[in-house]
């Protein structure tokens, strides 16, 4: 990619929930010289210093973000330009879910399932080889445990997308597995990390590239041999939608198998607001009881 003069994939990471192309370096970097350039518990400030330092450092924290918002915009924009682009002069082909299918049961062209280990192990297609391009990331030095916070605050408990980095082992993989003459059909959950897929083999030299356009989730079960315990459309979904049944895969779902798989979801809310309500009523018995031991 750096000989198109592009950004190389090694120093980005993929948020799932939209698909934001993310550079990380630059952004740890000043995040990092922001949450230690100032140690407040050792200095010895009055109140209204301390209150002054902290907005100071509050507003420059709110810069740097909106900043860094600018930055995935523009990143995202300029990717998407190169991948239509891609599909535009036709160096990648297009196939959908089911003539993806067909391909691959005859001719037997082999599928690249791309997708990260959170989705795969739900539901895949029998026979495909598994390489993540971006896959969860589990590192726990600040940056990462920095990005995980941030998803998880700004929806990530909601749809249980989780923190995604470039898997810097994935072209070499592929590389060893298959020769660049290969016939690879790429597929991810929404086939959108895939074209970033498609894009760097390519960069490679590998030059008979199909991308299923709609990715997995818009196969329907009879376009590909599905093994797993989920559905290819339950695949992508997780965190609290999920189990309240509020994502629109379980809608439509629920849409074709009637009354009976809604009532599993409305059994699940009512049981949380009652688990609610028994902890607002525990915690009020908590606190009565703590007043009664200390009045006289």
């Amino acid at each position: 990619m750096e000989a198109l003069g592009l950004p190389s994939l090694h120093s980005l990471t993929i948020s799932c929930s939209n698909f934001q192309v993310r550079n990380v370096s630059n952004i740890s970097k000043r995040t990092q010289l922001y949450c230690t350039s100032l140690d407040l518990s050792s200095l010895k400030l009055r109140p209204s210093c301390r209150t002054q330092l902290l907005h100071w450092r509050t507003i420059r924290m709110q810069a740097d973000g909106e900043d860094y918002e600018l930055k995935q915009m523009k990143d995202m924009a300029a990717a998407r330009k190169r991948w239509e682009a891609l599909l535009r002069e036709e160096k990648v082909k297009v196939l959908t879910p089911r003539e993806a299918g067909y391909a691959i049961q005859l001719s037997n062209k082999t599928l690249l399932d791309v997708r990260p280990s959170t989705e795969h192990e739900k539901a895949w297609v029998k026979g495909s080889t598994w390489i993540p391009v971006f896959d969860v990331d589990n590192k726990f030095d600040a940056g990462t445990l920095s990005r995980q916070i941030t998803s998880f605050v700004m929806g990530g408990w909601w749809s249980g997308v989780p923190t995604l980095s470039y898997n810097n082992q994935f072209l070499s993989k592929v590389e060893e597995k298959y020769p660049r003459d290969t016939d690879l059909i790429v597929a991810c959950q929404k086939g959108l990390r895939s074209l970033a897929a498609c894009e760097v083999l390519y960069n490679a030299g590998y030059r008979n590239i199909f991308w299923v356009q709609g990715g997995l989730e818009a196969a329907e079960e009879e376009d590909l041999i599905r093994e797993g315990p989920q559905p290819f459309k339950l695949a992508g979904i997780g965190g609290v939608s999920e189990f309240l049944g509020f994502t629109d895969q379980q809608r439509d779902a629920a849409s074709k198998e009637g009354w009976g798989y809604r009532l599993v979801f409305s059994a699940r809310l009512v049981g949380i607001f009652l688990a609610a309500d028994a902890l607002f009523i525990g915690a009020q018995q908590v606190g009565q009881y703590l007043r009664d031991i200390r009045s006289p």
